[in-house]
């Protein structure tokens, strides 16, 4: 992007930003700044982006602008010291920030954040047993984030999910022992992955599922002493795979 694609700078007041007017005068004088391109006063993401990148000590120094837009690019760039005095921040977007930089030692305090972007950030950020309360989160979007990284001993409390992708992801890790309790999952797209991670001989409880897919699977896998009953099944494609799985076993 050049300078010309930014347009004329402007106040928070739709006015031409005059350097005259800024409170940044050492920032001015020792020339770390430019209208055109890195400005504060100008109030456009890409300008005070540009000049926080470059300048740590002015981004720690404008975490106290009025202005929610400013402290969240500010907060990108100053000092990890420095943000702790943001944890409360009123702008959801300048904790959001918040939590994808501060240590997760520290970030994990924004677990109860009122706001769903400060959680999703965080859920990708913490680990292990911190990552449990976010399997109760009232989002769907975070318990799916949380169940494809929590402990999987864990993810037993997510099985009734409300939501199919987060009991989707619960079917990709959970341990076996609880897996067979979704064999009986509403969604079919669940009912396939435990098709496909359940031991073969276990797969009888899926050898009547109503959806094609999952009884396709559960041919592919189930030990070939139940496939008999595969024989008669109403779809010809799983009737076609028992029988080939048949013949080749006895060959």
């Amino acid at each position: 992007m050049t300078a010309g694609d930014l347009g004329a700078p402007l106040d928070s007041w739709g006015r031409p930003a005059r350097c005259a007017d800024c409170p940044q005068e050492d920032v001015r004088r020792d020339g770390r700044c430019d209208p055109d391109r890195a400005c504060v006063p100008a109030r456009r993401d890409a300008r005070i982006s540009d000049l926080f990148a470059h300048d740590a000590l002015l981004a720690g120094r404008s975490l106290g602008s009025p202005y929610a837009e400013v402290r969240a690019l500010a907060a990108r760039h100053a000092s990890l010291f420095q943000l702790s005095r943001l944890m409360a921040d009123p702008a959801a977007e300048v904790r959001a920030v918040l939590a994808d930089r501060l240590p997760p030692a520290r970030a994990r305090d924004l677990r109860h954040d009122p706001d769903r972007r400060v959680r999703r950030a965080l859920v990708e950020r913490l680990d292990g047993g911190d990552l449990v309360a976010f399997l109760g989160d009232a989002d769907p979007d975070i318990r799916c984030a949380a169940a494809r990284r929590a402990p999987a001993p864990a993810l037993v409390r997510a099985l009734g999910d409300s939501d199919g992708a987060v009991r989707q992801e619960v079917a990709r890790r959970v341990g076996l022992g609880h897996l067979a309790t979704m064999a009986g999952d509403p969604d079919p797209a669940v009912r396939l992955l435990v098709a496909e991670r359940l031991p073969a001989e276990r797969l009888t409880v899926l050898v009547r599922d109503p959806d094609l897919r999952v009884r396709l699977a559960v041919c592919a896998r189930i030990a070939h002493f139940y496939l008999d009953e595969l024989l008669e099944d109403p779809a010809a494609d799983v009737r076609a795979l028992a029988l080939r799985r048949l013949i080749e076993e006895v060959r």
